[in-house]
């Protein structure tokens, strides 16, 4: 699958995949080799647009896993009967092209630069993607802002990014498996409740800033519990895809 590139931010470019991660059975790290990136912010997100054969077209957008200055790339989960994540996750291999453009969002972004207010990151599933970004980037800034993760996911086989949560230094990661949990399993088990994020939760008097991402009722959900805790709506940024399912 291949089209035709325009160079800028926000029309399209063609980027060469470098290397390929499979980070779980059905979800995949794609580095790309973008030559004219404007480069990204953490938490921002991509367009991805295949052209086949017959001249059907099909766009997805992806959240950046990488932190601004890396290679930039992406993190795609499979979807069964997906269109795009099928090909990418399977088909796509090292020197391959595809047409991208970005890169795109302003909201639920975090800059190193000047940050002193915790971060409390609540992901589900793959929304671990973008936070992944912001971690990264912290780590690379050697920012010294407080941070604290709670990931949701099916299985221990399904947690995404898996030897690298434990590799941020003073970042605290509370992980909770919410379908099958393995022999001597020490973590939370069960859906995010308001307990666990009452645990990951910085104090409110510290001004803390909150990042959700997930499936649309988990962020719904874990947004809302955070305001429960006092914390100010415009404190909580979220960002959701797909169905209302959830990890």
């Amino acid at each position: 699958m291949a089209g035709t590139a325009v160079r800028g931010r926000l029309t399209w470019q063609v980027a060469t995949v470098g290397e390929v991660i499979d980070e779980t059975p059905t979800v995949r790290t794609i580095e790309l080799d973008v030559p004219d990136w404007a480069g990204h912010r953490a938490g921002q997100h991509l367009d991805v647009r295949l052209t086949a054969e017959d001249g059907y077209v099909a766009e997805r957008s992806y959240s950046i896993a990488s932190a601004p200055g890396e290679q930039v790339a992406i993190t795609v989960q499979r979807i069964a009967d997906g269109e795009v994540s099928p090909y990418l996750t399977t088909e796509l291999r090292r020197g391959d092209q595809l047409e991208l453009r970005g890169p795109v969002g302003g909201y639920f972004v975090w800059d190193a630069g000047g940050a002193v207010s915790p971060l409390v990151l609540v992901a589900g599933g793959s929304g671990i993607v973008p936070l992944r970004s912001i971690l990264r980037h912290r780590q690379r800034s050697s920012s010294m802002v407080p941070a604290r993760l709670l990931y949701s996911a099916r299985s221990l086989p399904e947690v995404i990014y898996h030897d690298e949560l434990g590799g941020y230094g003073a970042v605290a990661v509370t992980c909770t498996l919410t379908r099958r949990q393995p022999p001597g399993w020490a973590g939370h088990a069960g859906r995010v409740t308001p307990a666990m994020l009452a645990e990951v939760a910085w104090p409110t008097r510290q001004d803390p800033l909150a990042f959700v991402c997930g499936p649309t009722s988990f962020t719904e959900y874990a947004a809302d519990g955070l305001v429960a805790l006092g914390y100010p709506p415009h404190r909580v940024k979220t960002e959701r895809f797909g169905g209302t399912g959830g990890p």
